[in-house]
């Protein structure tokens, strides 16, 4: 046990080595390094750094009425095409259902086959699947389309996850703001970005759907206060030119989605020089658009964005290319936060601002200096106490600290780890943590000694007896943890993290790297004594 080859004794150097290594690209500024240089470095998380908070909520309502929505199209087509007379369609949100009313209380059994078709599959588990609606025909003609419980789920998760990729998408396009974004409960999602110190900037960028649609408007309505628009169109606000507000018949029919655009940029028209937005179609749009062109000449086109109509031009010639251009009163910085939006695509919902916060980069200046000041005091602590309990024994125990703390931070910056105010706790601890296995191994090594044995054999056993308790106590550690981080979110799962990789160094550093320096030492002194 108290024999190392020549490979064994170079491998734990070479690990302490790579640690070490590893550690450097942090002392260094990013600024100075080159961009091709791939170095890993731990990220400061919100409270050392400063940055914005939000906590955000998808509307689901919005996500049952435009599912209704939907449902409700449906049933008008299959109607239409099964010839099954009707009345009183409609969509009921509070009640999450669509109901009509057939003519002939007959057919109740032949329109709910048609419809089963709109009905999709969810699957519960054990590859068991649920249809997302209930289609039931009363004797009296009336017909119901309930959303399900599993159905409603579905929409909820498909819908906050849609959500978490669009939002990262919109605050942190290149990846370079260290966004993070988890899911909190059925329908919110905690988005932090640190650094950033002006919160309302990201709130006009989750804010805002920017769902845009493409639609023809209906020339023979008369947009009027208190009339009702003819079926089949709504009356839409939007600029008017001059900023006055005009009020557009937009029909209802979606002729090109803006889930077709496949990019969107800001720029200047050469001839007025007012801020535009230039957009370009996927294949799939630039076919509709210029087929949508070609056939309505002469007409007035509506580009609409959450409900506002932001321009309506007419159509001079077909547009084959797939491009086309949002012209209004955008300045420079509203035509590239819409580029940004509509790039990153539309929201599935509306988002609410929950909670909000902003931590000062002075405050995580100060949280900073706090961590480190706590860390430095408890090694010194830990320290002292190992040199004055365990002598020599306790010198190897602090050089084995030391390097249990640089293994941590180097395994940390392997992962590109945010480090919070939880996680330099959670070093604290590890320190302390880190000495329970030399503390094991030295009481043990003395017990040996006080029953008569020799220096060697007393090595040898204290080494060999110590591990099992020391594999067993960092194993329940290990459990711990490891529920933390699975139930945890957020700091409570970077905690959980930093002990657990504090706890494998702490083995390694034990059992490998103390005893090295004790074969070291033993082998240049053959001690009659142990100084224990």
């Amino acid at each position: 046990m108290m024999t190392f080859s020549r490979l064994k004794t170079w491998l734990i150097l070479g690990v302490v080595a790579l640690g070490a290594v590893l550690c450097v690209p942090n002392l260094v500024p990013r600024a100075a390094v080159p961009e091709w240089l791939p170095l890993r470095t731990i990220n400061l998380g919100l409270d050392l750094r400063g940055g914005s908070y939000l906590l955000l909520e998808v509307d689901m309502n919005a996500v049952v009425r435009e599912r209704l929505e939907t449902i409700t199209d449906s049933v008008r087509t299959r109607m239409r095409q099964g010839n099954y007379g009707y009345t009183g369609l409609a969509a009921e949100p509070a009640a999450r259902r669509v109901v009509f009313r057939l003519r002939d209380p007959g057919q109740g059994q032949a329109v709910v086959a048609a419809l089963r078709e709109l009905t999709q599959p969810i699957t519960t588990g054990l590859g068991q699947s649920t249809p997302d609606l209930e289609i039931a025909a009363a004797p009296d003609g009336l017909v119901t389309l309930t959303l399900t419980e599993a159905g409603l789920r579905a929409k909820a998760t498909a819908a906050v996850q849609q959500s978490i990729e669009i939002v990262r998408r919109r605050v942190d396009p290149d990846g370079t703001r260290e966004a993070s974004l988890v899911r909190q409960g059925q329908n919110r999602i905690l988005l932090t970005i640190p650094g950033e110190q002006d919160p309302q900037a990201i709130k006009r960028l989750v804010g805002t759907t920017a769902k845009m649609t493409f639609h023809l408007l209906d020339e023979t309505a008369q947009p009027a206060p208190g009339v009702a628009p003819p079926p089949g169109v709504q009356f839409l606000r939007g600029d008017g030119g001059r900023g006055a507000e005009a009020i557009y018949p937009v029909r209802r029919r979606i002729e090109v989605d803006g889930a077709n655009l496949s990019d969107a940029r800001a720029g200047q028209n050469p001839q007025t020089g007012e801020w535009v937005v230039n957009f370009t179609f996927d294949s799939v749009g630039t076919r509709r658009f210029a087929e949508v062109t070609r056939n309505n000449v002469g007409r007035p086109f509506a580009i609409v964005l959450d409900d506002k109509v932001i321009t309506a031009p007419v159509i001079r010639e077909p547009i084959t290319a797939g491009r086309g251009q949002i012209s209004g009163s955008f300045t420079a910085a509203s035509a590239s936060e819409l580029a940004v939006l509509l790039r990153a695509g539309a929201l599935p919902a509306p988002l609410t601002v929950v909670e909000e916060r902003t931590v000062g980069a002075e405050l995580g200046a100060d949280a900073i200096s706090a961590g480190l000041i706590s860390v430095a005091v408890g090694l010194l602590l830990v320290c002292g106490y190992m040199a004055i309990a365990y002598g020599l024994f306790g010198w190897f125990a602090n050089v084995a600290v030391l390097v249990n703390l640089l293994l941590t931070l180097a395994l940390l910056s392997l992962l590109e780890a945010t480090l919070t105010l939880p996680g330099i706790a959670g070093l604290l601890l590890s320190v302390g943590m880190s000495v329970d296995a030399n503390i094991l191994i030295n009481e043990r090594v003395r017990e040996e000694v006080r029953n008569g044995r020799t220096p060697l054999s007393a090595l040898e056993a204290g080494y060999t007896r110590a591990f099992g308790t020391i594999l067993d106590s960092n194993l329940t550690v290990l459990i711990k943890m490891a529920l933390l981080y699975a139930f945890g979110t957020g700091p409570i799962a970077g905690f959980a993290v930093t002990v657990s990789l504090g706890v494998l160094t702490s083995m390694f550093t034990a059992t490998m790297l103390v005893r090295l320096m004790t074969a070291k030492w033993y082998r240049a002194r053959r001690p009659s004594a142990l100084p224990v």
